[in-house]
């Protein structure tokens, strides 16, 4: 096992990495953009280095001077968390050839699946259906091209990355030219890549994932799916587990061609593989995620099983001791994400209590919200023996946070679980409309 990782992020993710690695007994190096010195990843750290200006071009998004500072301070891995470097396969070469473990697949592994359009590639080999789309586009003319071969309405996607961005939705070809130049535009801020491909659009649908985690022995288990289908702009808002709209049956059927299809692409560590569920009941594969999930935290209060501590113990080579049929789906559970609106200072927070209430956050009174990263500021996470009781509980957990300075969203949470369509479990990727 490791004795000292270096966590390549900031935020509520930063705070969670840390947290596992104290309870494994591993010392932590926090990394810290001028913007974030106060940061409560930097204090809860054992030492930490200032890598940079606000901007995350120039901090968190600068290779080298991440390397520098896990070099100085004699870090044997580096964790990336999500967004930034997580699924930058250059990043875990250069970590790889300073003798730094990556906390993630292999950048060879990596670099075939973290692009999307070649992975569409690859899961056409299995038994999985696959969205059809086409490769990188290189140009607005090709996108217009190959966007009439597929015919209307088109989704354009970055290849790289995701937690939404990237993605615009295409009616009709005069609208090519300008969502091509905001994907890409998007998708360079973002990942440092904007390459972008096109995919068929699925609709209406809802946006269902499962959870997988993998070994260097060939182990592969699948922890349950998450439905992400609550969503505005591309941007997820609310995640459940289990689905309301996936039965046991569907369910054991989709874990089975999960979990072969993630052996039959060699894929070691923690993944999760995306799908649009129509309403006829078809699984079309759109995406894998080769990092860890924002929305992981509803995985775990289902399972009991920490994905944190796991990536790290399959990084450094541990086994998955446990079997698929040990692993126990028990209950609901829900998390409601906490978005900033706009920038402010934290004058009061009170975070909300009870038997399986949980909020990751990285805020303390005196945090700052900036203009300069994403606006998550928190995760509320519940689990109940039923959804009813978990959507109970989750409007109680909501109704007693309190965060006073930063304007947030907590009664926009509110509304959305109290809809009558989130209620029922009958919602899908329409249902913030144009909100």
């Amino acid at each position: 096992m490791f004795s000292k990782i270096l966590i390549a992020n900031r935020g509520e993710i930063a705070v969670r990495i840390i947290r596992a690695c104290k309870e494994m007994g591993i010392a932590t190096v926090a990394v810290y953009s001028e913007a974030d010195k106060n940061a409560l990843h930097v204090a809860l750290a054992d030492e930490s280095y200032c890598i940079g200006p606000a901007e995350a071009t120039e901090s968190y998004l600068r290779e080298d001077r991440i390397i520098s500072a896990a070099l100085l301070a004699g870090a044997q891995a580096i964790h990336p968390g999500y967004g930034f470097l997580s699924e930058n396969a250059h990043f875990a070469r250069i970590c790889r050839k300073n003798g730094i473990v990556f906390i993630g697949p292999e950048p060879e592994n990596m670099e075939k699946l973290s692009d999307k359009a070649l992975l569409k590639e690859l899961m056409a080999d299995t038994e999985l259906k696959v969205i059809p789309g086409t490769k990188a586009v290189a140009s607005v003319e090709e996108a217009k091209k190959l966007a009439g071969e597929l015919g209307y309405p088109v989704m354009l996607k970055a290849c790289a990355g995701g937690g939404g961005r990237g993605i615009r939705l295409i009616r009709r070809a005069d609208e090519v030219e300008e969502a091509y130049s905001q994907a890409a535009s998007e998708a360079l801020a973002a990942f440092g890549d904007s390459s972008v491909y096109l995919e068929k659009y699925i609709f209406p649908a809802r946006h269902v994932e499962f959870q997988i985690m993998a070994d260097e022995t060939g182990k592969v288990v699948c922890l349950g799916e998450r439905d992400c289908s609550l969503q505005r702009r591309n941007q997820k808002l609310i995640e459940e587990t289990p689905s309301p709209a996936v039965d046991t049956k569907q369910r054991q059927k989709i874990m089975e061609l999960v979990i072969d299809a993630v052996r039959q692409i060699g894929y070691v560590g923690l993944g999760t593989l995306e799908f649009l569920l129509d309403f006829e009941g078809n699984f079309w594969f759109m995406e894998m995620n080769v990092r860890l999930q924002v929305e992981h935290c509803v995985t775990e209060m289902l399972t009991g099983i920490d994905l944190v501590k796991w990536q790290i113990r399959i990084a450094a080579g541990i086994h998955i001791h446990f079997s698929q049929k040990e692993i126990r789906l028990e209950g609901a559970a829900i998390e409601c994400r906490i978005n900033a609106k706009s920038c402010g200072e934290l004058q009061m927070l009170h975070v909300p209590g009870g038997p399986f209430v949980r909020f990751d956050t990285c805020l303390v009174v005196g945090t700052a919200v900036t203009p300069y990263y994403d606006s998550l500021v928190g995760k509320l996470i519940v689990h109940a023996g039923t959804r009813e009781e978990a959507l109970r509980k989750m409007r109680a957990a909501l109704c007693e946070l309190i965060i006073d300075g930063i304007p947030v969203n907590i009664e926009k949470q509110l509304r959305n679980i109290d809809d009558e369509r989130f209620i029922s479990g009958k919602y899908d990727l329409t249902f913030m409309g144009n909100r």
